[in-house]
C-alpha cells in the first residue's frame, strides 16, 4: 500500500531532479514584476477540483493526479521560460522542501497511525452521540491535530450513523468542528498556528488570546449541530431495518500502540520547533534546518512502524486504504507549485497586482485593522492554503513576534482565527476536509459538491463570523 503511494509521486520527485540539474543559483521571485495571469493555473486547478467531480467524475476519479500535474506544468514552463531554469528551480525547491514535503509527510504519518487504531464496538448514532463525538474531536484537535483527531474519530463516526439515510450533515459538521475549528488552541493543531509557533509566537499563546473565539465558534456549532440533528433524527429519519454495524456498549481500542506513534508525531513536531541546533543546509537557496529533517525523518520511521505493527486485521476493520491521501498528495502538489506566483504577488505588497487587498488590511495611520485581517486572511484560507497564507499576513503585519503577541495582539489573533476557522469555508482549505470527504464518500455516503460545500459553509459559517467580527475584532 504504502509503495503505490510513494510511486504516486514520482512525478513530482522527478521535476526536482531536473530543476536541480538545471538550476544553479537561487532567485527569490519578485511578486512586482509579475502579472495578475500568473494566477491562471492556480484558478484553474481551483475549478477543476470544482467542477470535474461533477461533469466528469469517471474521468476525475482516474486522472485527477495527471490534471494537478498539468496545472503545475502551465506555471513552471514558462516562468522557466521567462525568468530562467534558476528562478524556477529555487521557486520549485521552496515550495516543496520548505512547505509541501514537511506537509505531506506530517498528514501522511498521522493518516498511517490513526488508521491503525480501530475502536471497537458501535454506538447509536444519536443526536447526542454525535454532538459528544464531535466535542471530543473538537478537543482532541488540539493537541493532536486536526489531520489526526479526523482520521481517527470519522470512521466510527460513519459505522455509528450507517443506518440513517439523512446523515450527510453529520460529516459537513465534523469537517467545520473537528477538521478546523478545533484545531485553534495549540500549533499542534493546525499547520497555520505551527508556522507561528516555528516563527517565534510562544506555544500557549493562541490558548490565552483565541480561547473565547474558539469557544463561541465550537460552542456555536455543536448547538446548531444538535437542533438540526434532532429535527432529522425524530421528524425526517427513517431508519434502515438493517444495521450493517450492530449497537455494541462493549467500546474498545484495537492497535493501541499506535497511540505511542501519535505521542511520537506530537514529540517530533514539538522538538523541531523547540530544538534549535544552529545547523543548517542550503538547497538551492531554501534553508533546510537540522531539526526540520530530523523530524521528518522520525515521521517517515513513525509510518513505517505503524504499518508493520499493525495487525492486517485492524486495516480491515477500518476499511484502511491510500486512497484519501493519495487524493490529497497529489492535488496538494499542485495547489503547493501553482499558488507559488500568487503568494509572491500578495508579498508584493501595495506595489503588486493584489495591492488593492494588501492595502485593505490597514487603517487610514497607517496601523493594522484586525477586523480586516480576520476577513482578508480568511478569505484567503478559504481556497489558497491555510498555512502559506498565515504566513503572509503574519509577514505583511510587521513580522515581528514580539510586536504581534503584545501590541498587535488583536491583529495575530485575528490572522490565527481567520487562518484557521475559515480553512472550513471549503474542501481545499484545509488539508483534512479533503481527506474526510474522500473517506466519507469511500464508505457510500453521499456528500456536498464543491459549490453545495460552499453554500453550507456560506449558511452557517459566515454568519458565525459576522458575529465574532463585531465582538473581538472591530
Amino acid at each position: 500500500m504504502l509503495g503505490k503511494y510513494l510511486r504516486s509521486l514520482k512525478f513530482f520527485a522527478l521535476l526536482i531532479t531536473l530543476f536541480m540539474v538545471q538550476s544553479a543559483f537561487a532567485a527569490d521571485i519578485d511578486g512586482k514584476q509579475l502579472t495578475a495571469l500568473w494566477g491562471v493555473p492556480f484558478a484553474g486547478i481551483l475549478l477543476c477540483i470544482a467542477l470535474c467531480p461533477l461533469l466528469t467524475p469517471q474521468f476525475w476519479h482516474h486522472h485527477f493526479g495527471k490534471v494537478a500535474a498539468f496545472w503545475a506544468l502551465l506555471f513552471l514552463v514558462p516562468f522557466a521560460i521567462q525568468f530562467g531554469a534558476g528562478a524556477a528551480g529555487s521557486a520549485l525547491v521552496h515550495a516543496l522542501l520548505a512547505e509541501y514535503i514537511p506537509f505531506v509527510i506530517l498528514l501522511t504519518a498521522l493518516f498511517a497511525v490513526s488508521g491503525g487504531i480501530y475502536i471497537k464496538g458501535n454506538l447509536h448514532g444519536s443526536p447526542m452521540l454525535n454532538t459528544s463525538i464531535l466535542a471530543i474531536g473538537a478537543v482532541a484537535a488540539s493537541f493532536m491535530g486536526t489531520t489526526g483527531a479526523s482520521m481517527l474519530l470519522i470512521r466510527p463516526l460513519i459505522r455509528a450513523n450507517d443506518n440513517r439515510q439523512h446523515k450527510m450533515h453529520v460529516f459537513v459538521f465534523f469537517i467545520f468542528i473537528v477538521s478546523n475549528a478545533g484545531g485553534s488552541l495549540t500549533p499542534l493543531g493546525d499547520p497555520p498556528l505551527f508556522l507561528g509557533f516555528l516563527k517565534g509566537v510562544d506555544f500557549f499563546w493562541t490558548v490565552k488570546y483565541i480561547f473565547p473565539e474558539t469557544l463561541f465558534m465550537v460552542g456555536s456549532l455543536l448547538a446548531i449541530f444538535y437542533v438540526m440533528d434532532s429535527y432529522y433524527y425524530h421528524k425526517r429519519e427513517e431508519v434502515l431495518k438493517f444495521d450493517p454495524t450492530p449497537d455494541s456498549k462493549n467500546i474498545g481500542f484495537d492497535g493501541k500502540a499506535n497511540f505511542i506513534l501519535l505521542i511520537c508525531i506530537m514529540g517530533l513536531v514539538l522538538m523541531s520547533g523547540i530544538w534549535k541546533p544552529g545547523v543548517n543546509f542550503d538547497v538551492m537557496g531554501t534553508e533546510v534546518g537540522l531539526q526540520g529533517i530530523v523530524r521528518d525523518l522520525g515521521l517517515i520511521a513513525v509510518t513505517v512502524i505503524s504499518l508493520k505493527i499493525t495487525a492486517d486485521s485492524v486495516h480491515e476493520a477500518n476499511q484502511f486504504s491510500w486512497g484519501p491521501m493519495q487524493e490529497v498528495a497529489k492535488l496538494f502538489a499542485g495547489i503547493f507549485l501553482t499558488i507559488i506566483p500568487v503568494i509572491a504577488m500578495l508579498k508584493a505588497g501595495t506595489d503588486g497586482p493584489f495591492g488593492a487587498i494588501v492595502a485593505s488590511v490597514t487603517r487610514a495611520d497607517g496601523s493594522p485593522s484586525p477586523l480586516a485581517y480576520f476577513w482578508a486572511t480568511g478569505a484567503l484560507s478559504s481556497f489558497l492554503d491555510n498555512a502559506p497564507t498565515y504566513l503572509v499576513f503574519f509577514n505583511l503585519a510587521g513580522g515581528d513576534p514580539q510586536t504581534l503577541m503584545t501590541t498587535n495582539a488583536a491583529t495575530l489573533a485575528a490572522i490565527s482565527a481567520g487562518a484557521v476557522f475559515m480553512g472550513a469555508n471549503s474542501y481545499i482549505g484545509n488539508a483534512p476536509n479533503l481527506m474526510v470527504k474522500a473517506i466519507v464518500e469511500d464508505r457510500g455516503v453521499k456528500m456536498p459538491s464543491f459549490f453545495g460545500y460552499i453554500a453550507w459553509a456560506a449558511c452557517i459559517l459566515i454568519p458565525l463570523f459576522v458575529v465574532m467580527s463585531f465582538i473581538w475584532f472591530r
